[in-house]
């Protein structure tokens, strides 16, 4: 029986080739999309699931609550993890890590900056790095060891075994490679070229192990299965208030692995999502493009009803009944879905580079998974029935005496369901039309913002000890150049923030009016190279009273109420005094509000040197004059530079990869919309040949035919766009909530999408009716 049902439904995909070809584009086209957004949404879910034990890792975190701001950070105490071991049985093992850093690497004469963590012993145990050469947990007991990644030993070493080879840390320490690891997974929190061993045995970490206020490390601890959290929480609560009693804005509690990635954003201490925001759009696009793929089968397949009615009835009339009249025409729907799927696939091989490149990753497909094999069923059998679901039950529905007496109207019964589905294929395109020009503008938006610097012609220079020592040296040879118009130093890029803590104490402050500030160290000139505009007062000038003094932001000004700042007396560990306020400086996200800010004069605290060019230079004559400056005087370093523009712009790459992704797969949902509604024009058409024929013999001109096609299909544009407005707005209004600046929503956005489905409606419609309203009539009206 199956083996009949396959035959017959084969014969008439075969005997019906355009409708077959129609069908299968699009549901190609819908499946390519939903194999690559399932792609990029598993990735993003399995981020850091490669870990043996990731159910039970966690991430220490910490609230602090500077009325009325509160805000969530992971920095910690460096002695945390060590106090935390063996005193819950809950706990399994802790590990302290510190931030990313790059660091430059020499093995004789090479010399690269690679990334860099040092970690506490139980690093390789807690978490599951694969080791392929020497043992990595006993490596991070030994201080003078170092674990290298493969490719970053193929980098030093070629083909040489890296193993016991010495390697130079930041022209200061040598330390023996013990072991080498397989390179982070893409889809990995932690990304590292190197792991260095904490050094216990060091003054700097021996004084740091007693410092309990100053928060900079990572700490993670791993718990028993089924462990109680709410305890847990509890218990690492009391030991760091028990050793840091005078903290009394921070509460401390674990945040889960599994949840690092995909919510990872936090608002007033509360978490608010992240990128599963973005995932749980991508799978809805994923499903609405595949929807409207379905719907175009099940609207081309009620339109040729007539063609099959026939058949339907001489099946019923030899004893076929409903039951396998549906299963026969299910078969049919997942013949083609399975023929769209291998189609698919095929070229989702061809586009993955393309894809890659775009996201940014490293996805891969692998037919030979049994997710993929399960996916592919599911995938097939979803799109099969559910786009066989209605013609099955419609078609299967006919009245055999009604059809052989030829009394039967084929197709007027599905007139109005067909309609219906047309309509809801227009409002999912309009809907993700909107939503991407909504989108792009929100981004734009953000990016037209005011940052209160000038990022163009500025260029950042990691710093170093010997840049320091010779820093007035350096900028002199730069300004003679004659390319450069002013240099500073600063504690922290200007495209950071590094440092937060609470407000200085100041006449009028209240007891509760401890408010969040960022700070900054800087150095003569500051204002002049940034591009900053100072609001009241002036920029430091290096004399000697300005190690006594501090600039804040207008942010600052206005959240301290002050009505009068300069000549104001600070008390921040010492006295300052205000010598001048700026205007506010875009240094986190863009997104946010900016926050007070500090700036101290300190020009032996330095990370970055901070190079204006005259407006007008050329950036590779400028970077070419640089380079020998900063090596003359810097040879045991690496020259490196980074354009602030550029730097800046990394903060949108997250949404701007977003909406490129979402221009693609709306286009492409638009493009199947387009071609079910040519298909659907041309077998409406096929119906209406003879009356075509009879009007143009009538007088009707082609224009008027063309209006006559057309204006079924621009009611139901219409009406699926009185839909589609409203819904988007309240969902892309929500969605904008989540910024602080935000654009409003245009009713004029709506009004050119709606021109634009219309025109996209006529262009489809006209071209299929041209070839029918400019036929001669005489070929349609023969057989009368």
């Amino acid at each position: 029986m199956i083996k009949n049902y396959i035959k017959i439904a084969w014969r008439n995909l075969v005997r019906n080739k355009g409708f077959a070809i129609t069908n299968i584009l699009g549901l190609t086209i819908g499946m390519i999309c939903t194999i690559f957004i399932f792609l990029w949404v598993k990735d993003e879910i399995a981020f850091d699931k490669f870990h043996k034990d990731h159910d039970n890792i966690y991430q220490v975190m910490a609230t602090r609550d500077f009325k009325p701001t509160i805000f969530t950070d992971p920095n910690m105490a460096l002695p945390l993890a060590k106090a935390l071991e063996g005193g819950n049985p809950q706990i399994v093992r802790t590990v302290v890590t510190s931030h990313q850093e790059s660091h430059l690497i020499e093995y004789k004469n090479t010399k690269l900056k690679k990334d860099l963590y040092q970690a506490s012993e139980q690093f390789f145990n807690m978490f599951t790095w694969k080791t392929i050469k020497g043992n990595s947990s006993e490596a991070l007991k030994d201080p003078k060891s170092i674990i290298i990644t493969e490719s970053a030993a193929k980098s030093f070493f070629g083909s040489d075994d890296p193993m016991y080879k010495t390697v130079r840390l930041d022209n200061q320490l040598s330390y023996k490679i013990a072991a080498v690891v397989a390179d982070p997974p893409g889809n990995s929190t932690f990304k590292f070229d190197f792991i260095q061993p904490f050094d216990y045995t060091s003054d700097y970490v021996k004084n740091r192990m007693k410092e309990w206020y100053n928060s900079s490390h990572n700490v993670f601890v791993e718990t028993t299965p089924g462990a109680n959290m709410a305890a847990i929480d509890k218990y690492i609560d009391k030991i760091k208030h028990d050793n840091a009693p005078k903290d009394k804005i921070s509460t401390y509690y674990t945040f889960p692995m599994n949840k690092w990635h995909l919510y990872s954003e936090w608002k007033d201490g509360k978490n608010v999502g992240g990128m599963i925001e973005y995932v749980r759009m991508f799978t809805v696009i994923a499903i609405i493009i595949l929807l409207i793929a379905c719907v175009n089968f099940m609207n081309l397949s009620t339109a040729r009803s007539e063609k099959r009615a026939k058949e339907v009835g001489i099946r019923k009339t030899l004893g076929s009944d409903k039951r396998q009249l549906i299963t026969q025409f299910f078969f049919e729907s997942i013949i083609l879905a399975l023929i769209a799927f291998v189609l698919s696939v095929g070229f989702v091989y061809l586009l993955m580079s393309f894809f890659n490149t775009l996201v940014s990753k490293n996805l891969h497909l692998s037919i030979f998974e049994p997710y993929f094999m399960i996916g592919a069923l599911i995938i097939i059998l979803f799109t099969g029935l559910v786009a066989g679901s209605y013609p099955a039950l419609y078609l299967s529905s006919f009245n055999p005496v009604k059809v052989l007496k030829g009394t039967f109207a084929a197709g007027k019964s599905a007139v109005l369901p067909r309609r219906i589905l047309v309509v809801g294929q227009f409002v999912m395109s309009i809907l993700l039309i909107s939503a991407t020009v909504i989108v792009y503008q929100q981004i734009q938006h953000i990016k037209d913002r005011s940052i209160g610097y000038n990022p163009n012609n500025l260029v950042m220079v990691p710093s170093s000890s010997d840049i320091d020592k010779n820093y007035a040296a350096i900028k002199q040879d730069l300004l003679n150049t004659g390319l450069v118009s002013a240099v500073t130093r600063t504690s922290s890029p200007i495209t950071q923030i590094w440092w937060k803590s609470g407000s200085p104490d100041y006449a009028g402050k209240t007891a509760n009016g401890d408010i969040i500030f960022s700070g900054l160290n800087a150095d003569a000139d500051f204002t002049k190279t940034m591009g900053i505009k100072i609001l009241q007062g002036r920029d430091f000038n290096k004399t000697p009273g300005d190690t006594s003094v501090m600039l804040l932001n207008k942010a600052a000004v206005e959240a301290m109420k002050l009505k009068n700042p300069i000549g104001m007396e600070m008390r921040y560990g010492r006295k300052f005094t205000v010598a001048g306020v700026i205007d506010n400086v875009v240094m986190a996200s863009p997104y946010d509000p900016v926050e007070p800010l500090m700036i101290y004069y300190d020009p032996n605290n330095s990370s970055m040197i901070n190079v204006r060019f005259k407006d007008g230079t050329n950036p590779k004559a400028g970077i070419k004059a640089m380079e020998p400056i900063f090596k003359q005087y810097n040879p045991q370093n690496l020259f490196e530079y980074q354009f602030v523009d550029q730097e800046f712009g990394k903060k949108f790459v997250t949404e701007e990869l977003i909406s490129r992704i979402t221009n693609i797969f709306a286009g492409l949902a638009i493009f199947i919309c387009c071609i079910g509604l040519a298909g659907l024009a041309s077998f409406t058409i096929e119906k209406r040949f003879r009356e075509i024929g009879v009007r143009k013999v009538m007088g009707a001109s082609v224009q008027q035919l063309l209006m006559l096609i057309s204006t079924e299909f621009l009611k139901l544009v219409l009406v699926a766009f009185v839909i589609a407005v409203p819904l988007t707005w309240y969902l892309m209004s929500n969605w904008l909530q989540k910024y602080t600046y935000h654009i409003n929503i245009s009713i004029w956005l709506f009004a050119c999408v709606g021109v634009l489905i219309l025109l996209l409606t006529m262009i489809v419609v006209s071209l299929n009716t041209m070839k029918a309203a400019m036929a001669n009539p005489v070929k349609s009206l023969r057989s009368e």
